[in-house]
């Protein structure tokens, strides 16, 4: 009989302050706790009848929106477990744009299912086997599940219809408006090769007032600000950019000068004006008659700008200039100067206009119906959506489902495959893992059929938030139903409830970017597997040195 040698409980591996959990009890089921958290927390904004939160970030901001993205962006998640989550969302919105919740949720999902398998005593690694069978056979499924495909070359009609679904998961009850104006903007700027579409030619300028209905889209720039001249309208004009600030250049050290008599007293200054007027007459006179600003504009500079006819625009954002420096095709300077031909650009239209109460600025290019329009101009390479609305948290929101739909046409140009949204796909999926799994000998099977039904989370959380919980149920019934029949694989959850709460999706033109889904379904799972596979945590003290005590507030009055 072997003797057992007691263990000394009081060896530190480890400095002070370091924790320390490990085993399934501390480690594992703690982290799907955290995790569930997490995706309870998202799962009440999915779909299009999502509920919104309220955010207050740490400087202060508020936030009201339904989006994921901005919602784990903005709170600090800290759990490391948790975080393993929220950077498997991070990569789907960076990739796709589209479905962060979708991640969330379902790796939440996988993990509770995960949870009552380690309960009843199965090894994480039996349920790690199971979950990457299960994904693999989903995602070899999904490619077969697409119904239809974006027709090319794309129309107005088709891209509107492709972004509704996406747009309406953010904006439920805008979309049509919404997906026709980010249509709009996207043909507008669509390049010869649309692979190369880049998602920064749309712009969204947000404009207090009125309402949504008076959003419109302007081809080339909009800025929401006066030029700083007198010259407030200018047709076919060559552009200069600079980046210096338009002014007399300080000197760096301190000089004492003395004046002597009057006349040295009025020339005093001459010279500098001089100066001034000989480097704007060289602009004038190079043809350049729009200038752009990226820094100040100084009172003389202004003067000569005006006696010139020159316009001048005031740029203070850095993004915004490089953008427009695209759109006029010209170079950014860096001194003051006449322009080069190939560093100046060129303009049809720059005109101050007035929208709502506020005076803007558009800079664009002429269009077919134009006047003055005679077929020459090249196309726009900036569209600009001005969008407006009566709070600047709604105007906020808008933009974000607008973003939405931007990339949702960036990954349809990469793969234009639909698959059936409205919760359609994921059911039928999760139908066909489960067939899979009764098919599997050994303990993964378990793991693989936990998968099929974690797979419902995407129609039953639709169905909950829109119908609520118990109405949730007799949906999800139904729809298992109409897909167990033949040819029943694209119904989906009907948020509406107009007949039993199901509908068909592609008769609905409820239609999900395939690209997007299988993302989403291949994130969740390494996410969930990575949760899984971790068996301790060991958390160091947070760097940072002793706190400084707090002076009291009247330590210096007597």
């Amino acid at each position: 009989m072997s003797l057992k040698v007691p263990k000394s409980s009081n060896i530190q591996l480890f400095k002070d302050g370091y924790k320390v959990s490990q085993g399934i009890e501390d480690a594992v089921l703690r982290n799907i706790q955290a995790v569930s958290e997490l995706s309870d927390l998202v799962r009440t904004s999915f779909g299009p009848n999502g509920r919104n939160k309220l955010l207050i970030n740490h400087l202060g901001r508020l936030f009201v929106t339904s989006d994921a993205a901005t919602i784990i962006r903005e709170v600090e998640v800290v759990h490391p477990a948790a975080k393993l989550l929220v950077m498997a969302s991070q990569a789907q919105e960076s990739e796709m744009g589209d479905s962060t919740n979708m991640v969330l949720i379902f790796a939440g999902e996988l993990l509770k299912k995960a949870e009552n398998l380690l309960i009843m005593g199965l090894h994480p690694s039996e349920i790690i086997k199971g979950y990457e069978l299960a994904c693999t056979k989903a995602l070899s499924d999904l490619e077969n599940l697409s119904t239809s495909s974006l027709p090319s070359p794309f129309t107005h009609s088709t891209l509107s219809t492709a972004l509704k679904p996406a747009i309406a998961s953010k904006q439920y009850g805008f979309e049509d408006t919404l997906a026709s104006l980010v249509a709009e903007a996207a043909l507008a700027v669509m390049p010869k090769n649309p692979k190369n579409f880049n998602v920064d030619n749309v712009r969204v300028v947000k404009i207090m007032g009125g309402s949504l209905a008076g959003s419109r889209v302007v081809q080339g720039m909009v800025f929401g600000r006066e030029p700083e001249g007198m010259i407030k309208k200018v047709t076919k004009a060559k552009v200069a950019v600079f980046t210096s600030a338009l002014d007399i250049a300080q000197t760096e050290t301190k000089g004492t000068v003395l004046i002597k008599n009057a006349d040295e007293m009025l020339n005093f200054t001459r010279g500098e004006e001089q100066h001034l007027e000989k480097i704007f007459k060289e602009i004038a006179d190079s043809g350049v008659k729009v200038i752009i600003a990226g820094s100040s504009v100084g009172d003389l500079a202004l003067h000569y700008l005006n006696r010139f006819d020159i316009a001048v625009l005031k740029v203070l954002s850095k993004f915004d200039l490089r953008r427009l420096c695209r759109v006029v095709n010209a170079t950014p300077l860096a001194r003051m100067g006449a322009p080069t031909p190939e560093e100046a650009g060129f303009i049809d239209v720059f005109e101050t206009i007035e929208i709502g109460g506020d005076r803007v600025t558009v800079l664009r290019q002429l269009v077919d119906g134009d006047e003055g329009y005679d077929g020459q101009t090249e196309k726009a390479r900036t569209a600009t959506i001005v969008l407006r609305g009566a709070t600047s948290n709604h105007l906020d929101d808008l933009e974000r489902a607008i973003d939405d739909g931007v990339n949702v046409i960036k990954s349809l140009l990469k793969d234009p495959r639909l698959v059936p949204g409205a919760g359609a796909t994921e059911l039928e999926l999760g139908r066909r893992v489960e067939a899979y799994g009764s098919g599997l000998k050994g303990l993964a099977q378990h793991a693989v059929k936990r998968y099929a039904t974690a797979l419902e989370v995407v129609p039953r959380t639709l169905a909950e938030n829109a119908l609520g919980g118990a109405e949730g149920n007799e949906v999800l019934s139904r729809l298992w139903a109409k897909h167990e029949q033949k040819g029943g694989e694209a119904w989906g959850v009907d948020v509406e409830a107009e007949q039993d709460g199901t509908l068909l999706a592609t008769e609905y033109k409820i239609l999900d970017s395939l690209a997007a889904k299988s993302w989403a379904i291949r994130l969740a799972t390494e996410a969930a597997v990575s949760v899984l596979s971790v068996d301790s945590i060991i958390m160091s003290k947070p760097a940072g040195g002793p706190k400084v005590p707090q002076q009291a507030g009247n330590w210096d009055e007597d």
